[in-house]
């Protein structure tokens, strides 16, 4: 069955991406949640009045994403951590533990927009990506220090 994507689907497409899927996918996931059209000529001229809204608010959102990057970049997190031997941490620095600190500088983010790389489990200064909008990944300062 041909469709329309109204929008990005993950390992599907992108928005007006005209694709075959099976019927029962059709069906029961992406029209019923408003992620895609059937594929007639009426779909295609509506889908062209989304796609100009959408391209609207997707600007709108990625000056938003690109003003709260500058703010990110001014701010440097402080996490207490209980430290073992050897400077070694008990536990490890959670994206939610970088979470709650932003929220004390008043911003809040999604904690699944935070990408570590590797799990923080010694003290030090960790440079943390962050990731706003589709196209803009802001750095954030994060240092880890001893509890006492």
């Amino acid at each position: 069955m041909k469709v329309i994507l109204r929008k990005d689907v993950t390992k599907l497409g992108n928005i007006g991406d005209i694709i075959n899927v099976k019927t029962g996918y059709a069906r029961n996931y992406l029209i019923p949640r408003n992620l895609a059209y059937y594929a007639t000529d009426a779909a295609l001229k509506k889908l062209e009045i989304e796609k100009k809204l959408y391209a609207k608010v997707m600007e709108q959102e990625k000056a938003n994403a690109e003003e709260l990057s500058a703010r990110l970049a001014d701010i440097q997190l402080s996490i207490p951590m209980k430290v073992g031997e050897e400077g070694k941490l008990y536990g490890s620095v959670t994206q939610q533990m970088i979470t709650d600190e932003l929220l004390v500088h008043n911003i809040r983010i999604d904690k699944r927009t935070i990408l570590i790389d590797e799990p923080i489990k010694s003290l030090g200064v960790f440079d943390i990506k962050v990731k706003l909008h589709s196209d803009v990944l802001a750095n954030l300062k994060v240092w880890v220090v001893s509890e006492e």
